[in-house]
C-alpha cells in the first residue's frame, strides 16, 4: 500500500474513531482529576497570563495543534486548513509524521503548506526515531520548522501490516538527533504513552522537552488493526499509560533532569487542557478533537472552536486563581479512581496534590512517593 493511501485511511479513520468516542460520552482518567474549589480564591481576567515557555521560544497560549497528517493530496488540505487555524489564533502546529516526505520528494507540497499558510507561526516538523540527522535536516529545512517532534510509535508499528520489527537502534538515533540538531528535539509517543523510566532516558540521550501523549485520545492500534486483513490485535486496545498518569508518574524525572513536559492523547475540552497544565505540563497538544471539527464543519469553525478554547482556559483560571500557567501547578487536585490506583502502584502519594496550595513551593519539588 502506498504512503497516499495509509495517510488517507489514517485520517478516515482518527475521524471516525473520534465521532465514535463522542457518540458514547466515554470517560476517561481526565475525568478522575477534579480540582478542590476554593470559593474566595478567584482571580481578576485581566490579571491572567497565558503565556509559556517552550524550548527557549514564548508561546502566546498553552496550547497547541499537535502531529496529524500529510503525505497526500487529501491531507495536504487538511494541512492547510490546519496552518490557517493556527496561523488565525496564534498556536504552535506539529507537521504529522514527514516520512511520506523523505522517502517520495514530490509530496512535498503536503508538509511545506504548514509554512506557507503561517508564515511567522511556531511550526515544528516531525520524523520516526530511525531518521539520521540528514533525514530530521531535510524535514527541518522543508518547513523551514523551529523545532522537531521525534515519534516514538512501538506499538502501531507493531500492529501495522508493513510496519518496522526493530526498535533497538532508537535510543541511538534519539541521542544523535539531540546532539546535532540546533532546534529544540521533542519526542513524543502516538497515544501509548512515556513513562518516568523513560522520561529519565531521554534527559540521559540530550532530550529536553517530552510529549508524553498518553492513551485516551485517537488510538492508533485499532486504527492500524482496523487497515489488517483479519483485524487480529485489537487485544491492544487498551494497551499504555494515560497522559494525566504519565504527567503524574513524570514529574520527579522531569524536574530532576530539567526536562519540559508536554501532553496530549484524550484531550476532549478546555477543562481537560486545565487539568493537564494543573499536573505539571507546560503546553497541551490536541489533534483528533480538531481534526473532526475541520473535516466536518470547516476551517471557521476550527478557528471559532480554538478561540473559545483559549477563552474557557482563561477562565478557568480566573476561578481557580492562577494568574500564569505556572500556578496551576500550585491548585489543589483530587486525584480517584483508577488514576489514584495507578498512583499507589507507582509508589505515589495521590493526596500531596490535594493540598498543593498549602506549600507554594509544591511545584518545585519532588512529589511524595511512598
Amino acid at each position: 500500500m502506498s504512503y497516499a493511501s495509509r495517510k488517507d485511511d489514517h485520517v478516515r479513520l482518527a475521524v471516525a474513531q473520534h465521532r465514535e468516542s463522542l457518540a458514547g460520552h466515554r470517560a476517561t482518567p481526565f475525568d478522575e482529576v477534579a480540582f478542590v474549589h476554593h470559593a474566595l480564591r478567584g482571580t481578576a481576567e485581566h490579571a491572567i497570563s497565558l503565556a509559556t515557555e517552550v524550548g527557549g521560544a514564548i508561546w502566546p497560549t498553552p496550547l497547541y495543534i499537535n502531529a496529524m497528517t500529510g503525505g497526500s493530496a487529501r491531507t495536504g488540505e487538511v494541512n492547510r486548513g490546519l496552518a490557517i487555524a493556527a496561523r488565525e489564533t496564534g498556536l504552535a502546529i506539529a507537521s504529522g509524521s514527514m516520512s511520506a516526505y523523505l522517502a517520495d520528494s514530490s509530496v512535498a507540497a503536503t508538509y511545506r503548506v504548514l509554512r506557507e499558510e503561517n508564515p511567522d507561526g511556531y511550526v515544528i516538523a516531525n520524523v520516526n526515531a530511525n531518521a539520521t540527522p540528514d533525514m530530521a535536516i531535510r524535514a527541518v529545512e522543508l518547513l523551514d520548522a523551529d523545532a522537531l517532534q521525534v515519534h516514538a510509535n512501538a506499538i502501531q508499528e507493531i500492529v501495522m501490516p508493513e510496519g518496522d520489527r526493530d526498535f533497538s537502534a532508537w535510543p541511538r538515533n534519539i541521542a544523535r538527533l539531540a546532539e546535532t540538531l540546533g532546534i529544540p528535539v521533542i519526542v513524543k509517543e502516538v497515544g501509548f504513552g512515556i513513562s518516568a523510566d523513560t522520561v529519565t532516558q531521554l534527559a540521559d540521550l540530550g532530550v529536553r522537552i517530552v510529549d508524553v501523549s498518553g492513551n485516551g485520545g485517537t488510538n492508533f492500534a485499532l486504527i492500524e488493526n482496523a487497515r489488517r486483513r483479519r483485524a487480529d490485535f485489537g487485544l491492544l486496545a487498551d494497551w499504555g499509560l494515560s497522559t494525566p498518569a504519565c504527567l503524574i508518574d513524570g514529574a520527579d524525572a522531569a524536574l530532576l533532569h530539567g526536562v519540559t513536559l508536554l501532553a496530549s492523547g484524550g484531550v476532549r475540552t478546555p477543562l481537560d487542557v486545565v487539568r493537564a497544565l494543573a499536573l505539571g505540563a507546560r503546553a497541551v497538544g490536541v489533534s483528533g478533537h480538531f481534526l473532526s471539527i475541520l473535516e466536518t464543519e470547516g476551517v471557521e469553525a476550527l478557528i471559532a472552536a480554538i478561540t473559545g478554547w483559549i477563552t474557557r482556559i482563561r477562565q478557568l483560571m480566573v476561578v481557580l486563581g492562577a494568574e500564569t500557567i505556572g500556578a496551576l501547578a500550585e491548585t489543589d487536585v483530587l486525584l480517584t479512581g483508577g488514576l489514584a490506583e495507578i498512583c499507589r502502584l507507582r509508589g505515589i502519594d495521590p493526596g500531596v496534590h490535594a493540598r498543593r496550595s498549602r506549600n507554594p513551593m509544591r511545584s518545585a519539588v519532588p512529589v511524595t512517593r511512598e
